[in-house]
């Protein structure tokens, strides 16, 4: 097998000692270090913490890889020992070993591509870190860092990271066809390295939008986890409208034409009334025409109930209320539905953000949503109907007590029952 791609000849390009790189050694990764040189086994730190360690950033998790296979990893924790957990790794080359029943190290064996669908790939175990490295997303992606400091770049990835630039290992077209995930990929890393929210390769571009249609093949959740990254990264809203230029928009649950600025609009509230915790569903449904794209999102990215509920909530409110300038039709809001007012509180809120209403936005939040003074059970004795009219009557009686300042006592907020249930033309059952 031979690298697809042109590679370094001497892939160590430096030394390195910094505070971040220093920081990964606990003791238990010094005894880990220590057990595979004694079996004989090269380890090296690989991907994501490589990044983090060159970019001055203290690595959350550092995954290994190393020459040893899976079986010689297991026989080696075995005989010393060392307990293994979530062997569903195994699978895909990763053991699992607790060390001092400390801290977990997920360690990978080098591997290559041999076939893959575009979502899975069937892959054999080598002892080359160049063909590893090789069949990795990103040149960013596919350094490795020995224990010694040794940094080996075979892509020209640190050249990358210092140009703050995002390019693919080798042909863009074949890595992105090996799995059509690395599309959103390279829109999420594009958030995480570069410094300018334009400034991508024309020529990549052009084989994401050649491509696009392989997300088809792509589970939803994987899409929708990639993107909610993207979302809430630098320069989300212009990755998002620059993945819609490229075709993607139909493929990830979005109508044809979305709506581009609103969606730039609504982005721009929804950070200028709280900059470091967007809501990714928030500012998405702006980029949705009517409940039905809704609907059509969720199916395709299997949205959690929170979020399916929120982005049809806003959808469907986000017209009538957005003159609105008064705390008390908000609140109202949160109390004109069936279910948990502390859920819908949050909804509403998210329909300020949405706006971009600031003010009222922390009016709301600091306002606690006060006991109604009255039961269901107790409205059916009065005479009031079963079932979902029920909710229909509990409705109007919280617009009346709302009106009153949610002041009325359970007594006074009875007088209204009849009233209601002329004006919703129903009768009374006793």
């Amino acid at each position: 097998m031979e690298a697809s791609t042109i590679s370094r000849q001497n892939p160590v390009v430096m030394k390195i000692d910094s505070p971040e790189f220093q920081s990964i050694f606990t003791k238990e990764l010094q005894d880990l270090i220590a057990l595979f040189k004694k079996y004989n086994h090269e380890i090296r730190v690989a991907g994501g913490a490589v990044r983090d360690i060159l970019m001055g950033k203290c690595p959350k998790d550092v995954d290994i890889a190393t020459t040893a296979t899976p079986t010689e990893m297991k026989d080696m924790f075995t005989k010393e020992n060392i307990r293994m957990i979530n062997m569903n790794g195994e699978k895909h080359g990763t053991i699992t070993p607790r060390i001092n029943d400390k801290e977990n190290f997920e360690i990978t064996t080098l591997r290559v591509d041999v076939v893959t669908d575009g979502r899975h790939a069937e892959v054999v175990h080598v002892k080359d870190w160049l063909l590893d490295a090789n069949r990795r997303d990103l040149t960013i992606n596919s350094m490795f860092l020995g224990f010694d400091g040794s940094l080996y770049d075979y892509f020209y990835g640190y050249d990358d990271l210092q140009k703050r630039r995002v390019a693919f290992v080798g042909d863009p077209d074949l890595r992105i066809k090996e799995d059509f995930l690395r599309i959103l990929r390279y829109f999420r890393f594009y958030g995480r390295i570069a410094e300018r929210e334009n400034n991508h390769d024309e020529e990549t571009l052009r084989v994401i939008a050649k491509n696009s249609s392989g997300l088809s093949k792509i589970s939803g959740e994987r899409i929708w986890q990639e993107w909610k990254k993207i979302i809430c990264g630098n320069f989300g809203c212009d990755l998002t409208v620059k993945m819609i230029s490229c075709g993607l928009a139909s493929y990830i649950g979005l109508p044809k034409e979305p709506r581009v600025d609103e969606f730039r609009k609504v982005f721009f509230n929804v950070t200028s009334v709280h900059k470091n915790d967007i809501q990714p569903i928030t500012v998405l449904s702006a980029l949705l025409c009517n409940p039905e794209d809704a609907i059509t999102l969720n199916l395709r990215l299997k949205l959690t109930v929170f979020e399916r509920e929120l982005a049809y909530f806003l959808v469907q409110n986000r017209d009538e209320f957005e003159s609105v300038e008064e705390i008390l039709p908000f609140q109202q809001l949160t109390l004109h539905t069936i279910g948990s007012a502390k859920l819908k509180k949050e909804y509403v809120l998210e329909l300020l953000r949405y706006y971009g209403k600031a003010q009222l936005y922390n009016q709301l939040k600091e306002w606690q949503v006060p006991r109604f003074p009255t039961k269901g059970n107790t409205l059916i004795e009065k005479g009031a109907p079963k079932g979902q009219q029920l909710g229909a009557v509990m409705n109007e009686l919280k617009m009346i007590w709302s009106a009153h300042q949610f002041s009325m006592s359970e007594e006074k907020l009875l007088e209204h029952l009849p009233e209601v249930l002329d004006k919703l033309g129903l009768k009374r059952d006793n």
